[in-house]
């Protein structure tokens, strides 16, 4: 049996091939651009989606027996509107989850409807990203567009859509809309109602694992797949990646360090941050999990490294941070390129450099953003602490955590051990899990980690470099508030 692995990404769709033991044996990618119509705006067109499929999938089954492909699971990008007409055709560019146009619509879902409102009928409430304020704007902005919706879907569901016929979404992926009751894995009417959207134009509700539909004849046959094959509903990139690194089940914790970054605390149980500064999600595993999100994260890093200093040679640039200046750097770096997320909501936030001398060097500003993001990773780590969570250690993945320097930098910086996956596929491999699960390879999400997963490396902390650190975060935390009121001026 041959499984297949959909990671609809932001800048690429990564297509993994692999067996039922969880051998990888190929990958494939492929790219396509964003578009950005306004400043702060992110779009995208869906089409590309599905031809990075049509395109990909062929090239990935070469040299194999595509007969012997039972399933498909898929983990994408979160929160991106995509919407259908009565044709099931797309009306406009997905507006994407690091799209910042809605800092309208999230003021009146969280001030006029109110925050507390907000968190009892979605366990979370509007964040620039989700769905629901994008869903408010097109209402306002593009009215003839929005009366044209027929469907509601999200990207990785719209690609499930083109492979089976089904309008479909799993409840991991549905949590970051702001219309799901994610406790009673529903979606809110209420939230409907104030989004002036019905339930019949939102796609059916499945958990991860489950099969939502064979191939229709027309994918079968731009893929080069029997119709037997068998799709699973899939679930958010988050997710995905979570149980691709067997973070599943009860207290366990996953970093994810790619274009944006992620804190995945897995839960068997439902539970909501009375301050609603990370999001309370439905896991893939069925069960729940809290997650603090940052905008920008290994993006950072390319920023400065591509944009400003024009190489995209990192590992030489890390080369000049040396090892005793670690923990010693005077400059500081606000991650907020793109605003921010977790913990702090706040659309107006942007990248700031704090501190620089005349004797600030190259190597100090590179410094300043790997230890920026790590920073900012850790203020979402210590809204988990002070709900009473213990996170003794913790799985990191993602981009920037192929960098040695990097993951040594954030395990100073928490103070915990970090394990490294021996299969580092993102939510690929995660989406490759659950399409095992939904063909009955394995009898649940768990069982599949518990096999299909294993360590290959981890950083330990150095007990005088984390001394250091939390001198230097607890500086580092003292900026943004000195900053907020600033950010808010000159937007």
């Amino acid at each position: 049996m041959l499984f297949i692995g959909i990671d609809l990404g932001t800048s690429s769709t990564k297509l993994l091939l692999s067996d039922g033991k969880g051998n990888i044996l190929n990958t494939v990618s492929k790219d396509y651009p964003l578009i950005f119509p306004h400043p702060g705006w992110s779009e995208q067109d869906p089409e590309l989606w599905w031809k990075a499929c049509t395109d990909g999938i062929p090239e990935l089954l070469e040299g194999f027996d595509a007969s012997r492909v039972v399933g498909i699971g898929s983990g994408g990008q979160m929160h991106g509107l995509v919407a259908l007409d009565i044709n099931d055709k797309v009306i406009r560019p997905a507006i994407l989850w690091n799209d910042g146009r809605t800092a309208e619509e999230v003021e009146y879902l969280n001030e006029k409807i109110g925050r507390e409102k907000l968190s009892a009928r979605t366990a979370n409430i509007a964040f620039a990203g989700f769905t629901a304020p994008k869903i408010l704007w097109m209402k306002k902005h593009e009215p003839e567009k929005f009366k044209r919706i027929s469907k509601i879907m999200l990207p990785k569901d719209y690609i499930n859509y083109k492979l089976t016929g089904v309008h479909c979404c799993d409840y991991s992926d549905a949590s970051g809309m702001l219309l799901l009751d994610v406790k009673n894995k529903k979606w809110s009417k209420e939230m409907l109602d104030i989004c002036s959207v019905s339930e019949s134009q939102m796609p059916k509700l499945f958990e991860s694992y489950e099969v939502v539909g064979n191939l229709t004849e027309s994918a079968a046959s731009a893929l080069g797949l029997p119709k037997t094959v068998k799709v699973v509903a899939g679930a958010g990139d988050n997710a995905a990646a979570a149980v691709g690194t067997g973070t599943v089940g009860e207290g366990k914790c996953n970093i994810s360090i790619g274009t944006s970054g992620t804190v995945f605390i897995s839960s068997d149980h439902f539970g909501v941050d009375p301050n609603n500064a990370l999001h309370a999600f439905a896991h893939a595993d069925g069960g729940f999990h809290l997650m603090g999100c940052m905008l920008s994260a290994a993006s950072c890093n390319k920023w400065f490294c591509e944009d400003i200093l024009g190489t995209d040679d990192y590992a030489s640039l890390q080369k000049e941070i040396k090892p005793q200046n670690l923990g010693k750097n005077h400059v500081f770096f606000l991650p907020y390129l793109m605003g921010e997320r977790s913990p702090i909501n706040d659309t107006n936030a942007r990248g700031t450099f704090v501190g620089m001398t005349m004797d600030s060097s190259r190597a100090d500003m590179v410094q300043a953003v790997l230890e920026g993001v790590a920073f900012a990773i850790r203020d979402s780590i210590e809204v988990a602490k002070s709900l009473g969570i213990k996170i003794p250690r913790s799985k990191i993945c993602g981009g920037g955590a192929k960098s040695p320097l990097w993951k040594k930098i954030f395990a100073n910086v928490l103070g915990i051990p970090l394990d490294m996956v021996k299969t580092e596929q993102g939510p690929g491999f995660g989406a490759v899990m659950l399409a095992m699960v939904g063909c009955g390879l394995y009898p649940d999400v768990q069982s599949a980690a518990e096999i299909l997963v294993s360590t290959s490396s981890t950083v330990e902390p150095d007990e005088k470099l984390v001394k250091l650190y939390e001198k230097r975060y607890q500086e580092f935390r003292q900026i943004y508030p000195e900053m907020k009121g600033l950010f808010s001026r000159i937007i």
